[in-house]
C-alpha cells in the first residue's frame, strides 16, 4: 500500500521552516516579538518536524533500521540545507549552532515519541 499522504505534514512543515528562513531577522522579530533569541524556535521547529518524519516513516519500520534515528538524521539533513538556504537571504547567515539546536529539537521529539509509546504500551 502507498503511504505518500503520510509525508504531507512533514512537507508542509518543511515549507513553513523554508518560509521563515527566507525572512530577515527584523521580519522574524516582528512575527515573534516574544522571542529574544531564535535558538528556542529552532528546537521547537525541529521537534515538530522529527515527529512528522517519524509518522511518515512509521509504516516502514523494521528491526534493521531505527526510524527514530532516521527521523533525527533527516532533520539534520534538512537543517543543513536550511542553513545553506539562509546564506542566500540578505541579512542572514548560516550558523553551525542553529544546526545543533535543530538536532537537539529532533532528538527531544524522538525522546517524546519513545516516552509516549512506552506509556501507551504499558496500558
Amino acid at each position: 500500500m502507498v503511504y505518500w499522504w503520510r509525508w504531507l505534514p512533514a512537507a508542509g512543515w518543511m515549507g513553513v521552516i523554508f518560509y521563515l528562513s527566507s525572512r530577515t531577522g527584523s521580519e522574524l522579530q516582528g512575527m515573534f516579538p516574544f522571542f529574544n533569541s531564535f535558538n528556542f524556535g529552532h528546537v521547537v521547529a525541529y521537534f515538530i518536524l522529527s515527529i512528522f518524519f517519524y509518522w511518515a516513516l512509521y509504516p516502514f519500520r523494521s528491526g534493521k533500521i531505527d526510524i527514530r534515528l532516521l527521523s533525527v538524521g533527516l532533520c539534520l539533513l534538512y537543517g543543513i540545507s536550511d542553513e545553506w538556504h539562509q546564506s542566500f537571504v540578505p541579512g542572514r547567515m548560516p550558523d553551525l549552532f542553529d544546526i545543533v539546536n535543530d538536532v537537539i529539537g529532533a532528538s527531544l521529539g524522538m525522546l517524546a515519541v519513545t516516552f509516549f509509546q512506552k506509556k501507551i504500551l504499558k496500558r
